[in-house]
């Protein structure tokens, strides 16, 4: 971008409500973007601060008047209809979180319009709940908070994790930050992904095509995928069947990548050892679920990966550093590949 025109960013926040993000009033507390938190994160990028125009909305309460000369795009969700008549300027949308599910499919972007995301603002924090997570089931503390419930003193013994297979199902930036803590402990990590791309912290890699070669000898799975297309029921009822009895689950992906009605009846058959779970379509996870009375399963709510008091800041970092990249025409990372959806 050249000229000595401002470049207007638009940033959209979000009241909570049940069904969208944030799902409660902390939640919002934890996500809202300010332009003082705007202003305290540039200022390690003085030379772009009097190039800018910012202004600060609540849902859609100015959206289409203040979009119609924004050139950027901050926020999580957004009306997508007759995108580029309201905002004939609109160049880069960036999203505040790593999945960009709600917003597919995604043939409403038009020509030369860029969307990225907040990938890899997770992974330490996501690192810590999957190596917390997959000790958790080793250590069986998911039949011990069960028996807990029916005020049943029973002793559960373990063993040390190092030989265990853990199957890591996504190896982006949540998935690897997981595979490189428990490979230290001694484990096995296969990980699975499109392309076989070779991950650190995973003693080897095959594709997602070939994953029914490893789930009969996984000791854990750990899944940490996006939705797309080809990700909705990838642990479908016949794929959980193959998992032996004594196998632990954990989910941070979506809940559409695992078929959960299965997992209940495994769970209640004492087919599968235990379960972790992060993610569910709609949240709050219904009073109604049967989740919440299913033994073995831990539900945690959708925590797996944000930073208390620290997720703006994580996600500016990474807006900043491509709003520096957009400043001088270059090539924005985290871009979202519109026929892949991620």
């Amino acid at each position: 971008m050249t000229g000595d025109k401002k470049i207007k960013i638009h940033i959209k926040n979000n009241h909570w409500a049940p069904g969208s993000f944030p799902t409660d009033a902390e939640g919002e507390k934890n996500f809202t973007i300010t332009k003082e938190h705007l202003n305290e994160a540039i200022k390690n990028y003085p030379e772009i601060k009097e190039k800018l125009e910012i202004f600060v909305d609540w849902d859609e309460d100015n959206f289409e008047k203040s979009m119609s000369n924004s050139d950027i795009l901050l926020a999580w969700n957004f009306p997508t209809k007759n995108l580029k008549k309201i905002s004939p300027n609109l160049k880069w949308i960036h999203v505040v979180s790593a999945g960009v599910e709600h917003l597919l499919p995604l043939d409403w972007m038009f020509d030369d319009l860029v969307l990225t995301n907040s990938s890899g603002v997770h992974a330490k924090k996501a690192g810590e709940y999957g190596l917390m997570s997959i000790l958790m089931l080793q250590n069986h503390m998911t039949k011990i908070v069960t028996n807990q419930k029916k005020k049943e003193f029973v002793s559960l013994f373990s063993n040390p994790i190092a030989g265990k297979t853990v199957v890591v199902v996504g190896t982006g930036s949540l998935g690897s930050s997981m595979a490189k803590h428990i490979k230290l402990l001694g484990a096995n990590v296969i990980g699975v992904n499109k392309r076989g791309k070779k991950v650190e912290g995973c003693n080897k890699v095959i594709t997602i095509d070939n994953i029914d070669s490893v789930l009969p000898g996984a000791d854990f799975l750990y899944l940490a995928v996006p939705e797309t297309p080809e990700t909705k029921n990838l642990i479908s009822k016949e794929r959980l069947d193959t998992l032996k009895p004594t196998c632990g689950i954990v989910n941070v992906g979506r809940q559409s990548v695992m078929d959960y009605e299965a997992l209940c009846e495994k769970l209640d058959k004492n087919e599968i050892a235990g379960a972790i779970l992060d993610v569910f379509t709609h949240e709050p996870l219904d009073k109604s679920s049967k989740l919440w009375d299913t033994p073995n399963l831990i539900i945690t709510p959708h925590v797996s990966s944000d930073d208390n008091g620290n997720y703006v800041q994580l996600t500016l970092d990474i807006f900043l550093k491509n709003l520096k990249l957009f400043l001088e025409n270059k090539e924005l990372s985290n871009q979202i590949n519109k026929k892949l959806g991620y």
